[in-house]
């Protein structure tokens, strides 16, 4: 995309609010898109559906975690990520075991297979999205770097409960 068809985000408090929210959406959809899509191009092997690789993410940072505790996390039914937990198991990525805490309940931990995957399916993207930020300019460069601390503080605000503007 050029310079001059670059969507700016007037990032103010105003009418244009809605359309920086628009705008914000549209660009992170579109990242997330296109690095996939690359990442299956330039990477064939990598063939794990998005959400095992945010389960994957999610465990390689809090594991052993339960299955109730993976579905809200990733705000997803129980259900779901059980399913996911399921595949993730046939694949020999996860395993499943009695929680130690409470024998009742069980908790999924990575194997080894799934910590490899992990960091593969990591080293991919970072490759991709380094050889991405090489093309860019210095100015763009500089304001991505720039823009880092509001993205993830946008992120944590997206992830706390009960500030959904929605109508239920």
């Amino acid at each position: 995309m050029s310079a001059q068809s670059r969507p700016e985000l007037s990032l103010s408090r105003s009418t244009a609010e809605a359309s920086d929210a628009r705008l914000l959406t549209e660009a992170v959809t579109r990242l997330r898109r296109a690095l996939r899509a690359s990442i299956r191009t330039d990477y064939p092997w990598e063939t794990l559906p998005m959400a095992q690789v945010e389960l994957l993410q999610v465990l390689g940072e809090h594991s052993p975690a339960r299955i109730s505790d993976l579905a809200t996390r990733q705000r997803l039914a129980p259900s779901t990520v059980s399913g996911l937990i399921g595949q993730m198991i046939t694949a020999g990525l996860v395993v499943r075991d009695v929680d130690p805490a409470d024998r009742r309940a069980s908790v999924v931990t990575l194997t080894d297979a799934g910590r490899e995957q992990l960091a593969a399916w990591t080293d991919a993207h970072e490759r991709r999205m380094d050889a991405a930020l090489a093309a860019l300019g210095d100015a763009d460069r500089v304001a991505l770097a720039a823009a880092l601390p509001a993205l993830f503080q946008l992120a944590e605000h997206l992830d706390e409960p009960g500030d959904d503007p929605l109508p239920t």
